[in-house]
């Protein structure tokens, strides 16, 4: 048995990885990933590596076994068909004998088509009659904090989600939630709406941002059409600027502001207040 994390040299899938080393055998613990080379550090310390793809179905034949507990992180390629690759590793866990799987979807009040692939997932997995958990995390606070530079070099925080509010939370807080999933006991067929302990408006993540930097920052809510004509004329590809204004529009509707604590149960300690990562940010 060993618990197999997808996605492992992503964002997320690294955090998920080195909380995974604090808590069980590096033996334990298979890490997949598209290129092995990306995954060098993980494998000097004795972690499993696998080499596969969402893209390639056959990649993942026999990579699993009968017991694995597996996180399902969502593929990024929104633009490739994210139902179809995550049903392979459905499929293939199933196929396997997996004793369990966890997916992290999306915020189960989100309406915006960015929700779509997540929804559809949970459906297969459920379908699948595998043991699932359904952690819908919600936004990360890095959405915000890793290109700071436009931010500080136009003094303005823009968005089209007007007085709406964020309980977003930090990689490393929902990593500690899949982390407690897999090595835990008792969350089969459970489902976690994840999200930090706190919610903030955009207006305040400019006053901390003023504070942090010394600058005067601005919050300017815009339309979404406007958004949109901003960030296609900034270089973003239509398809992804219109995600980004779909969202801002589902948070101006308090679809990403809801407070649950399930975080930080799972966690076993508070979220990460935005504040450290912004200032985290800042000092490079």
């Amino acid at each position: 048995m060993s618990i197999v994390v997808t996605g492992a040299t992503g964002h997320l899938g690294r955090h998920v990885v080195e909380q995974l080393l604090e808590k069980v055998p590096a033996d334990q613990i298979t890490a997949v990933a598209r290129t092995p080379e990306k995954a060098a550090d993980f494998a000097a310390r004795g972690v499993r590596i696998a080499v596969a793809d969402y893209n390639a179905p056959e990649t993942f034949d026999g990579l699993f076994a009968a017991g694995d507990r597996v996180l399902l992180i969502s593929g990024t390629e929104i633009d490739k068909g994210r139902v179809a690759q995550h049903q392979v590793v459905i499929d293939a866990a199933k196929a396997a004998g997996a004793a369990f799987l966890a997916y992290t979807s999306a915020p189960g009040s989100l309406t915006a088509a960015l929700a779509d692939d997540h929804r559809a997932t949970e459906e297969a997995l459920i379908a699948s009659g595998l043991p699932y958990a359904l952690l819908r995390n919600s936004w990360y606070h890095e959405n915000y904090t890793e290109n700071l530079a436009p931010v500080l070099e136009n003094n303005a925080v823009l968005a089209a989600a007007g007085e709406g509010r964020v309980a977003s939370a930090s990689r490393a807080d929902y990593a500690a939630a899949a982390v407690a999933v897999l090595t835990g006991e008792g969350h089969e067929n459970k489902t976690y709406e994840l999200g930090g302990d706190a919610a903030w408006s955009f207006a305040e993540y400019a006053a901390e941002l003023s504070r942090l930097s010394g600058k005067e920052i601005a919050y300017n809510s815009v339309p979404a059409e406007t958004l949109v004509g901003i960030l296609t004329g900034a270089g973003l590809p239509e398809m992804f600027a219109t995600i980004m204004a779909e969202v801002d529009q589902a948070i101006e509707k308090g679809e990403l502001g809801l407070v649950t604590g399930d975080l930080s149960r799972l966690a076993g300690r508070p979220t990460t207040p935005f504040s450290e990562v912004i200032a985290a940010a800042l000092k490079g």
